[in-house]
């Protein structure tokens, strides 16, 4: 019997300074999704990478999905896959749905202060991103997922306006878990980098907020206890800048509104990486050469950040994982592979586990 991916990649072995390693990082957030019962509503269910990456999902016991998609394409890309758990997937077809009608209604009082009639929300239901949120709204799936084939903009403002932010959130911002596993990566593990995909130019204010919920998210997906670095070209007043004095300022909000958070800036990334150069740069900060959470001061930077470190740097990057949501929806790359997606319903379902637990 061949492993499956995750089985196979879990062979590899390489030492984290603090003793957890990206892929066991990685199979932490996969085991934890295998004993949960959370369904997760794959929008793009006619896509053959969301359906391989479902049937992966299902032969590693992650929770259960709903292709949502024309029921013949989907039925015929699933019949091309073999030996997984069939109970563990469902076809949605929105337009002949028994839910039609249902979600139909659900839309018009979403959104009836924006017009919203019902002849319109019955159309506007057999759009996928729509039909997927609306089971998420309806409390039928726990968690959504796409972007393979639809845009960010498009997947992210159906996700703000028919699942909403969560009570007590100042907004919605992404970030990507980072998994560095491979023979030259000089530190090995998983970290998070913030915010690569949606907060184009936050102000100090909207930094902190994002600084505070990527540190929730990394605790949440890795078990480990977030080091918060926040990003600039400057580190502990090295150069005076505008961009610089925002990045201070959101530094100063962020420890002011959760006083427990290891969290220090400005500071420049070699010396939040690397424990010698932060010996020289910034010897006194609490986590200096060893932060495992990077806050980026703009889109342009972190976005530019991310992909160099995945296509140059070889790591792994799982995203953008929207954090902010009253229930998890989340953004696939458009060059996702089955493996990608097969990660991220891993990484919905936890977080959907975390959001009934309270935390």
């Amino acid at each position: 019997k061949n492993p499956s991916p995750s089985q196979a990649s879990a062979k590899t072995t390489c030492a984290h300074r603090s003793g957890r390693n990206s892929v066991e990082a990685l199979r932490a957030i996969l085991g934890s999704a295998a004993t949960s019962d959370k369904i997760i509503a794959l929008s793009e269910g006619d896509d053959p990478r969301v359906v391989k990456g479902a049937v992966l999902a299902a032969k590693e016991g992650l929770g259960k999905t709903i292709l949502v998609g024309d029921q013949a394409k989907v039925k015929a890309l699933l019949d091309t896959h073999e030996g997984y758990d069939s109970d563990r997937i469902t076809i949605h077809d929105p337009v002949t749905s028994p839910l039609r009608s249902e979600l139909a209604e659900l839309l018009v009082e979403l959104r009836k202060h924006k017009g919203m009639t019902l002849e319109v929300a019955q159309e506007q239901v057999t759009n996928r991103l729509v039909y997927a949120a609306l089971l998420v709204r309806h409390g039928v799936a726990d968690g959504t997922v796409g972007g393979a084939v639809e845009t960010t903009s498009d997947t992210v403002r159906t996700a703000l306006q028919i699942i909403g932010t969560a009570p007590g959130a100042k907004m919605v911002s992404s970030f990507f878990l980072m998994l560095f596993c491979q023979d030259h990566h000089p530190v090995k593990g998983a970290y998070v980098f913030a915010d690569c995909g949606l907060v184009v130019d936050p102000n100090a204010n909207e930094m902190a907020e994002i600084a505070r919920a990527s540190a929730h998210s990394y605790t949440a997906l890795t078990g480990d206890t977030a080091r918060v670095a926040m990003l600039s070209f400057s580190t502990m007043g090295s150069a005076k800048h505008p961009e610089v004095e925002k990045v201070v300022e959101a530094t100063k909000i962020a420890r002011t509104a959760d006083p427990s958070l290891l969290i220090d800036g400005e500071m420049q990334f070699d010396a939040a990486f690397v424990p010698e150069v932060a010996a020289k740069k910034a010897p006194d900060s609490p986590v200096s050469g060893q932060a495992n959470v990077f806050v980026f001061p703009n889109l342009n930077a972190g976005n530019l950040g991310y992909k160099i470190a995945q296509r140059i740097g070889g790591a792994e990057a799982i995203g953008p994982v929207l954090q902010g949501l009253a229930k998890p929806a989340n953004d696939l790359s458009r060059g996702c592979s089955a493996e990608d997606v097969l990660h991220m319903i891993a990484v919905t379902i936890v977080q959907a586990q975390q959001l009934n637990s309270g935390n």
